[in-house]
């Protein structure tokens, strides 16, 4: 049988151990973040070309419908 005492410390130095991941996952983002080089313009980039309102389709819907409406037309 385990005794309490020691299945806490068990718990304490995972607890620690976990602490410390993650001190060293945000010190390597920060990093990152600092060596990145600086975005041009003031535009996001995931944003780039996008209007406000409704959207076109995508170019990959257009061809489905045609090719859709092309084997309507021939049956």
């Amino acid at each position: 049988m385990i005794r309490p005492k020691s299945q806490k410390r068990a718990r304490e130095k995972a607890r620690v151990d976990r602490q410390k991941e993650k001190e060293r996952r945000r010190a390597e983002a920060r990093e990152r973040k600092a060596n990145a080089p600086p975005r041009t313009g003031e535009e996001d980039p995931d944003l780039a070309g996008i209007q406000p309102g409704p959207q076109p389709p995508p170019d990959w819907l257009l061809e489905e419908n045609q090719s859709e409406d092309q084997n309507e037309e021939n049956e």
